[in-house]
């Protein structure tokens, strides 16, 4: 099983993401965790990546599908995997293409997550994040215990560079630019769902029932 979840930063395709891998046994390969973690070890890859996400840039292709080839070669997605944020636009599209066909193993399902980015711009500047295990924090709808503080494991909490309103609104509008035409390309294929995702739970009984309707 190789699914796509496509939609705008902040539309919940992560919280949904984790759910999937737990109930399908498939890992989740997130562009955004795998772009943090070469953040995080501060080399020149790193670096060069912080700077663009920090100004809401969206990191060159080249990064992006050299990390994903590497990724999906690798055991733990011989049955599959969930894509979490890519493809971003076309050219990935093709280049994904491309890479399946030398695989010989092809994507069954793109799910569009659809929400208002008004809903979004609320959400994404809301979130906090524990420096420690990453568990995410939303100060309007899941609020930490005390504040700034991480319930499980005690860490700092802080807010994302690429979470500031100005720049939530210039990812928005990358986002619109880049990633609108794919839903054409994919509805094209016959691949494409779109689900209403203004409530991650009602997004993950859609997706389960698609998919129960594949077997």
């Amino acid at each position: 099983m190789r699914l796509i979840l496509l939609g705008p930063p902040g539309g919940g395709k992560g919280t949904v993401a984790k759910r999937l891998q737990a109930e399908l046994n498939i890992p989740v390969i997130s562009t955004g965790v795998i772009l943090r973690e070469a953040i995080d070890k501060k080399n020149k890859l790193g670096i060069e990546v912080e700077n663009i996400m920090r100004k809401g840039g969206l990191v060159p292709d080249h990064i992006i599908l050299e990390i994903i080839k590497e990724r999906i070669k690798q055991e733990d997605c011989k049955n599959g995997y969930i894509f979490d944020g890519f493809p971003r636009n076309i050219k990935q599209v093709n280049s994904l293409e491309e890479l399946n066909k030398e695989l010989n193993k092809y994507i069954d399902y793109v799910f569009y997550f659809e929400i208002p980015f008004s809903e979004i711009i609320q959400r994404l500047s809301n979130r906090r994040v524990c420096k420690k295990c990453s568990t995410n924090y939303n100060l309007s709808f899941n609020p930490p215990k005390k504040d700034n503080t991480c319930d499980l494991c005690g860490g700092e909490l802080y807010q994302r560079a690429d979470d500031k309103e100005e720049t939530i609104k210039n990812r928005l509008k990358v986002f619109a630019k880049q990633t609108t035409p794919l839903k054409k390309y994919y509805k094209e294929k016959k691949l494409l769902k779109v689900i209403d995702a203004n409530l991650s739970e009602n997004a993950f009984l859609a997706i389960k029932k698609v998919l129960r309707g594949m077997h």
